[in-house]
């Protein structure tokens, strides 16, 4: 039997190492890291490979939170740096490959559990081959539509968190004035992820004439959101919308009639909530085409080491290519 295949899914807060053979992720070898007790990947690896007691891997594929080009990428909420060339000195493994971590989650689309999917808006059957649209939303947010091809699954990386939020109103307007004073321009990431559910209760509370009830954190606020904190609800109201107009334009630029699928903790946290909150009526306002965006089912994954699944299904279609 040949040697396992080693899979690191790096986050902007965690990074999620396992084992693949064959196009699967092996039973129980998923572990979970936090990078802050880390200076760099490679110490990750060496740990888990330790750890687990596993020899040299016949292969690597990472995926990572952040713009991959020529096999180096740098993590947009993260201090590392990463080189397919050191990772494969660090691993031993003679074929590494580096990923965005949304061209995996697309990679994955299709091969996930029924329990793993809740949908927000229903839809009918894809057809054979339709394009389909994963959307990451956690410590960053990003994009990527995944291609079914001839010659195989083809999932292009992208960087969409880093566009310009959508503004529609006087509100709009001055939600990306407030949060232009971080970095100088109103990013859909700054809004959409943890740190944007944060800045957003943030805002709300600020609005409200309240600025010291804006203490807590992502976590926090989403309890707050099931207990019925009227400002809390207002972040996650706006949150929804946000979202809505954002996966709308997405879908338009697309056109995943394969459907649209939200991945990521906050994703998850979300779920619950996006349908009462506004955000498919969002994502369906544009205009003379919002019943034309009726066509698109958005479905939430709960699975939260899915980007290991298809990881471990992109390594395996690469290594019979060899």
């Amino acid at each position: 039997m040949t040697a396992p295949s080693l899979l690191a899914d790096i986050g902007g807060t965690n990074t999620r190492v396992a084992l693949a053979r064959a196009g699967k992720v092996i039973h129980g070898s998923v572990r979970h890291y936090p990078n802050s007790e880390f200076a760099a990947l490679e110490p990750v690896l060496r740990r888990y490979l330790e750890e687990t007691g596993t020899g040299t891997p016949e292969a690597a594929c990472l995926a990572m939170a952040g713009p991959v080009r020529d096999g180096v990428g740098t993590l947009t909420n993260l201090d590392w740096t990463l080189d397919a060339s050191t990772l494969a000195h660090a691993t031993g493994a003679g074929t590494v490959t580096l990923l965005n971590d949304l061209q995996a989650q697309g990679h994955a689309l299709g091969h996930l559990a029924a329990e793993a999917l809740f949908p927000v808006i229903a839809g009918p059957p894809p057809r054979i081959q339709a394009t389909q649209l994963v959307i990451g939303i956690g410590t960053g947010f990003n994009a990527a539509p995944v291609f079914d091809t001839a010659a195989g699954r083809f999932v292009p990386p992208s960087e969409s968190g880093h566009v310009a939020l959508p503004t529609r109103d006087d509100r709009d307007m001055r939600l990306a004035r407030f949060l232009e004073q971080a970095h100088g321009f109103a990013a859909v990431e700054d809004a959409l992820s943890g740190r944007g559910l944060v800045a957003l209760h943030d805002f709300v509370c600020r609005e409200a004439g309240t600025p010291e009830a804006a203490t807590l954190k992502g976590k926090q606020i989403m309890a707050a959101v099931a207990e019925g904190d009227a400002l809390c609800r207002e972040a996650a109201r706006l949150f929804a919308r946000l979202l809505g107009a954002v996966a709308g334009d997405l879908a338009l630029t697309q056109l995943p009639f394969g459907g649209i699928f939200l991945i990521g903790g906050v994703a998850r946290a979300m779920a619950p909530y996006l349908a009462e909150m506004g955000f498919v009526e969002s994502l369906r306002d544009k205009g003379r085409f919002s019943g034309f965006m009726e066509q698109f089912a958005v479905t939430v994954v709960s699975d939260d080491d899915a980007a290991l699944t298809g990881m471990a299904l992109h390594l395996k279609a690469m290594l019979e290519l060899r």
